[in-house]
C-alpha cells in the first residue's frame, strides 16, 4: 500500500489562491466555499484548470501490445482491501479514484472521478462533484451513493489502516447522484481532503449479496482502465484494457494505461523469476538485489542489446527499511538490548561485500527528505520537544543520533564491546558461551523472512549476534504464511519498515500509535506504544503549515530514533529497471515514480526484437 501521498497550503491557512473562486454551495450563501480543480499541500497546483495532460506523458501514445510482469508467491483473492486472503497483484487496476495524484508534484491531486472540489470556509469538510460520464464496466452509472458505500465499507470492514486513515471523518453524504460531501471532526487535519481524493470507488450494486469481509476469487466489477480477463488461481492474472473506458480522455489519464494486456506471472522465488526474465517470459522487472544488478544480467540477449538496464533517478523520500524487533515480546522491551542489536549490525562490511557499494545507510524514518532530523534540535523543533521533556529520552536534547560505523573489515570489535556492555547493564551475561539472564534463560529468537533472497543479509547478522552468545534462527516462509504472521504479530524479528511521503499525516497513526500496536493487521509492526509518540503523531497530522509540519516531523523522527525500535538498513535514490527493448517512452520520467503507466509497446521495436531473438 502505498500512501500515495485542501487546496494548497494557502487554503489550509484560509487564503484563496488564484486557481480557486468563491461559489455558493447547495443550500448555502455566497462566499461559503471555495471551488478548485486540484488539491495540493505544498503550494498552488502547477497545472491550470484547463490543462490537457500531465507534462511528462505522451498524449498521443499508441495503444496496444502486451506487457508481462512478475509477482512473488501466490494469490487467493481479488479483494485487496481486507486482511483475509492474499490479493492478486494489480487488483486495483480495475478501479478509479476521486482524484489522480501527480507523480511530478509532491502531494498534489487533479480531477479524475471528480470534476471539481468544493471546500467550505470552515475547512471542516470537502465536497466532490462527480463526472456524470463515469460508468461501471457493466454500463451502469457510477454515483455518489457508490462513493459513500465504498467509504463506509472500507472504514467498517477493510484493513485497520482505513480506520486510522479516515478517523477524522464524521460523515459521508450523497447529496445528489453526482455530489458527495465528507464532513470532518476538526479543521486541523489539513491533508484529509487529499486522503479522500485517493478513495477507490467500488460498485455497491455488484457487492450486494456478497460478503466483503471474505476473500473472493471471482473477477470483481470495476470502472477503471482494466478488467480481469482471465486468471489461474495462484499462478497468473491477465488484465485487458477497457477499450471504451469512460476516463480515457480525462486530462489526468490521457497518454497513460497504454498496454492492451497487462499479464502477471507468479513465481515462488526471485531467482526463478530472474531466469524467467532472461528467457523472455517476463518483459519488465525492477531489481532490488544489488548482487543481481551487478552480476545477474550477463546473458546473450543483454550482450546483444536486446535487454536494457537503467537506473532512473527519483526524488522520493526513501522512508525506513530495517530489521524490526517486535516490542510485544519481553525480550526486546529494554532499550539497551535494542541498542546492542544496532551495534552488532555491520553495514559497512555488508555494503562492501554483499551490496557492491550500492547503498547509503538510512539514519532517519524520513530519509532523503527535508523532514529528516539531524544534529541536535534547534529552533522550533527544540521548542516542540521541550514540551515533552521528562516523557521522552533525555538524549534527544544532548546527543546527536548516530549509527555505528565500522571499518568494513568484518572485525567489528568495538561494536561487540559496546553491545556486551549494554547487554550486561540490561541483566544479561555470557555463561558457557550462551547469553542468559538472571534466571538462566537464553537470549533466543527467530528472524522471519518472506524470501530466500534476504537470507544473505540475515545470516551474516546472525553470525555477529552469535558472537555475543545469542541463539538466533532464520525462518523463511511463503508469502501467504508470512502475511498471516505479520497481521497477527507472530514474529520476533522481521524485515520491514515504513514508506513515507513528502507530506506525512494520518498514516503515521497506523505506523506508530498505541491503538494500532494492539490492532491486528495494522502497520505498527514494531508494536510501538508511547503516549509522547502518540501526541507527536497528532501534532504532525494537525500541522497548520509546511514550516510547522517539517519541525513537528523532525521532532517525531528524533524521538523514534532515540528509542532504537529497529536496526536501520539502507536506501538508494534510483529505480533499477531491466526490460526487453520493445517499449516506447516519454522523453522524461516524473520526479516521484517510474512512470511505467505512460510507456507503450512500439510495434517496430517489437518486430525487430522478435527477429533478433530468433537469431540468438
Amino acid at each position: 500500500m502505498r500512501r500515495r501521498d485542501l487546496l494548497s497550503l494557502s487554503l489550509a491557512l484560509g487564503l484563496v489562491p488564484a486557481a480557486a473562486r468563491a461559489v455558493t454551495p447547495a443550500g448555502g450563501t455566497p462566499g461559503q466555499a471555495v471551488r478548485t480543480h486540484a488539491l495540493s499541500l505544498l503550494g498552488e497546483p502547477q497545472l491550470p484548470a484547463d490543462f490537457t495532460h500531465f507534462p511528462w506523458v505522451n498524449p498521443e501514445a499508441p495503444k496496444g501490445g502486451e506487457i508481462a510482469r512478475w509477482a512473488l508467491g501466490s494469490f487467493d483473492s481479488f479483494n485487496p482491501f481486507i486482511i483475509r486472503g492474499t490479493a492478486g497483484v494489480g487488483s486495483t487496476l480495475i478501479y478509479d479514484t476521486l482524484l489522480k495524484e501527480s507523480a511530478d508534484e509532491a502531494s498534489t491531486e487533479y480531477p479524475y472521478l471528480a470534476q471539481w472540489i468544493d471546500l467550505p470556509a470552515d475547512r471542516k469538510g470537502v465536497t466532490f462533484a462527480l463526472n456524470p460520464a463515469a460508468r461501471w464496466h457493466d454500463g451502469r452509472p457510477l454515483t455518489a451513493e457508490d462513493v459513500v458505500w465504498s467509504f463506509e465499507t472500507l472504514r467498517q470492514h477493510g484493513r485497520p489502516f482505513f480506520r486510522a486513515y479516515y478517523a477524522d471523518v464524521t460523515e459521508a453524504v450523497a447529496e445528489t447522484p453526482h455530489r458527495v460531501t465528507f464532513r470532518f471532526r476538526t479543521d486541523e487535519n489539513r491533508e484529509l481532503a487529499l486522503i479522500l481524493g485517493q478513495l477507490m470507488v467500488l460498485p455497491k450494486h455488484w457487492w450486494e449479496g456478497r460478503d466483503f469481509t471474505r476473500p473472493i476469487l471471482e473477477a470483481p466489477l470495476g470502472s477503471g482502465p482494466y478488467r480481469i480477463e482471465r486468471f489461474d488461481a495462484g499462478r497468473s492474472i491477465v488484465y485487458r484494457r477497457v477499450a471504451d473506458w469512460w476516463a480515457k480522455d480525462i486530462p489526468a489519464m490521457r497518454g497513460t494505461q497504454n498496454f492492451d494486456v497487462t499479464r502477471f506471472e507468479y513465481f515462488r522465488d526471485n531467482t526463478v523469476a530472474l531466469e524467467a526474465f532472461k528467457a523472455g517470459q517476463i518483459d519488465f522487472r525492477t531489481e532490488n538485489v544489488a548482487r543481481d544488478w551487478a552480476t545477474g544480467y550477463d546473458f546473450p540477449a543483454r550482450r546483444a542489446g536486446l535487454v536494457k538496464l537503467e537506473e532512473i533517478r527519483h526524488e522520493l523520500p526513501t522512508g525506513m527499511q530495517a530489521f524490526i524487533v517486535n516490542l510485544r515480546r519481553p525480550l526486546f522491551q529494554d532499550q539497551r538490548v535494542r541498542r546492542a542489536l544496532v551495534e552488532l549490525f555491520d553495514f559497512e562490511w555488508m555494503n562492501a561485500n554483499i551490496f557492491y557499494g550500492a547503498y547509503t545507510r538510512t539514519n532517519s524514518y524520513f530519509s532523503n527528505s527535508e523532514l529528516a532530523s539531524s544534529g541536535l534540535p534547534q529552533g522550533r523543533e527544540k521548542e516542540i520537544l521541550e514540551g515533552f521533556r521528562g516523557r521522552i529520552p533525555d538524549s534527544v536534547f544532548t546527543t546527536e543520533f548516530r549509527l555505528p560505523v565500522t571499518d568494513g573489515s568484518g572485525n567489528n570489535r568495538e561494536g561487540l564491546r559496546r553491545a556486551l556492555g549494554l547487554l550486561q547493564q540490561a541483566g544479561w551475561r555470557v555463561q558457557d558461551r550462551r547469553l542468559v539472564n538472571a534466571q538462566g534463560r537464553p537470549f533466543e529468537f527467530e528472524i522471519l523472512l518472506v524470501s530466500p533472497t534476504f537470507e544473505r543479509v540475515a545470516l551474516p547478522y546472525v553470525q555477529a549476534l552469535q558472537r555475543v552468545g545469542m541463539t538466533v534462527n532464520v525462518r523463511t516462509v511463503d508469502p501467504a504464511q508470512y502475511q498471516r504472521r505479520m497481521d497477527s504479530f507472530d514474529y520476533d524479528m522481521t524485515v520491514g519498515g515504513q514508506g513515507q511521503s513528502l507530506s506525512p499525516g494520518n498514516e503515521q497513526r497506523d505506523f506508530f500509535t498505541c491503538a494500532k500496536a494492539r490492532e491486528e493487521g495494522s502497520r505498527n509492526a514494531s508494536g510501538i506504544c508511547d503516549p509522547a509518540i502518540d501526541a507527536l503523531v497528532e501534532l504532525v497530522i494537525n500541522a497548520p503549515d509546511r514550516e510547522e509540519l517539517v519541525a513537528r516531523t523532525r521532532a517525531l523522527d528524533r524521538v523514534l530514533l532515540a528509542h532504537d525500535f529497529l536496526i536501520p538498513h539502507w536506501h538508494i535514490q534510483s529505480f533499477r529497471v531491466a526490460y526487453w527493448d520493445k517499449f516506447g517512452r516519454p522523453p522524461r520520467n516524473p520526479r516521484f515514480d517510474i512512470g511505467l503507466d505512460t510507456w507503450w509497446v512500439d510495434p517496430a521495436k517489437e518486430r525487430a526484437l522478435a527477429e533478433a531473438r530468433r537469431t540468438l
